[in-house]
């Protein structure tokens, strides 16, 4: 089992910038993949960014790219979602996720809400 919590989230102005944590606790964080999602009100839940256990992969979803960077530090069990040049169809919920892929979501988060005004 991993347990995930997120932090980071709250109210920005648009263009301004957020950065999202996840601490990871339990079995080991480092061999895991690392995904951040996010769900507006009324949509469906999108896959924003991952990052393998190394570190050595990235995956960004075309519409955040560019303006997020995702990281991890394993030492400190904890992953990060920078995010900049925010824009309000930012706005949602966001999850993290760890699985054994990019993108696979084994274990998630309880989410973080982000909300970015105009």
């Amino acid at each position: 089992q991993v347990q995930l919590v997120e932090s980071g989230g709250g109210l920005v102005q648009a263009g301004g910038s957020l950065r999202l944590s996840c601490a990871a606790s339990g079995r080991t964080f480092s061999s895991y993949a690392m995904s951040w999602f996010r769900r507006a009100p009324g949509k469906e839940r999108d896959y924003v960014a991952g990052i393998s256990w190394s570190g050595s992969r990235v995956y960004y979803a075309d519409s955040v790219k560019g303006r997020f960077t995702i990281s991890r530090d394993n030492a400190k069990n904890t992953g990060y979602l920078q995010m900049d040049s925010l824009k309000p169809e930012d706005t949602a919920v966001y999850y993290c996720a760890a699985g054994d892929r990019l993108g696979s979501s084994d274990y998630w988060g309880q989410g973080t809400q982000v909300t970015v005004s105009s």
